[in-house]
């Protein structure tokens, strides 16, 4: 099967104050075009260096990224390949670079050479994946949190990538904005076919992912689909990750007796599973 992100024996090193800091320690994953991976894991465990080695902001001391079937350390693909992995960083701000949305979005493909016409098209094209045509002629510096964050995903898409990385997209948000995004990056995996990479602190991001890898120390020690993930209270919370509110809930009532099932995820399971003891 085609691999859109292939990881081989990663490791990464960068010079601390005294001494060289390993922050990736030889890992290997693969991810399948077209689904929805998130990544857990505590501050410093590796998780936005990964990210920034996956599109080539970062260059692997050992190992290899190959992102649909290009290696990040070939350089005269890079830009090739940045356009394939697009990356979306936590505060927007940091992505928006024109003093009107539409030229905003139109940046990237312009820097890439793509002609005029073309990138009206694009530009149209992303703004309405987003839900954000009727801002085009706005000032990004007066747009909400959410609103910014989803120009910063439009100007991405307007490459027209396969793949988009998210590095804590919504930790600067409120709620609502956190809910925008996240309505975004769950319509381009499941109506655009994006594959996502979703870096989280958040969980009920986490559970609405095909699989989730979680990180300690620079290594993957877990690597599986988010209920077998999550019915492992102990090791989460002994890695220092929070589960879901439902989650742990459902493991103190199987712990006082109740014969519930240890894979619920959200509030609409644990209805249904207390409805059969009605």
């Amino acid at each position: 099967m085609k691999k859109m992100i292939c990881v081989e024996d990663l490791s990464y090193e960068y010079k601390g104050q005294d001494e060289m800091i390993r922050a990736l320690d030889h890992i290997s994953f693969t991810i399948e075009p077209g689904k929805f991976v998130a990544i857990l894991g505590h501050n410093g465990s590796g998780k936005s260096t990964l990210a920034k080695l996956l599109n080539g902001l970062l260059l692997p001391t050992d190992g290899h990224v190959i992102i649909d079937g290009m290696d990040t350390q070939d350089l005269e693909k890079i830009w090739e390949i940045r356009s394939t992995a697009g990356m979306v960083f936590q505060n927007p701000d940091n992505q928006l670079v024109a003093t009107i949305v539409e030229e905003d979005i139109a940046f990237g493909p312009e820097n890439l050479g793509v002609p005029q016409a073309e990138i009206q098209e694009r530009v149209d094209r992303a703004l309405a994946t987003v839900e954000m045509s009727a801002f085009r002629d706005r000032a990004p510096h007066l747009l909400s949190g959410g609103q910014k964050q989803r120009i910063a995903i439009a100007g991405v898409l307007a490459m027209e990538p396969a793949c988009i990385i998210f590095d804590e997209p919504t930790a600067m948000l409120d709620p609502s904005g956190r809910r925008e995004v996240l309505d975004t990056i769950l319509k381009l995996n499941r109506e655009e076919k994006k594959t996502i990479l979703l870096i989280t602190h958040y969980m009920d991001e986490a559970i609405l992912a095909d699989r989730v890898l979680v990180m300690e120390k620079g290594k993957i020690v877990m690597d599986d689909v988010p209920k077998k993930i999550f019915n492992q209270v102990e090791r989460m919370k002994g890695l220092g990750l929070d589960i879901p509110q439902v989650t742990d809930l459902t493991h103190q009532l199987i712990e006082a007796g109740y014969p519930l099932s240890e894979d619920i995820l959200s509030i609409e399971e644990m209805v249904d599973e207390l409805c059969q003891y009605l």
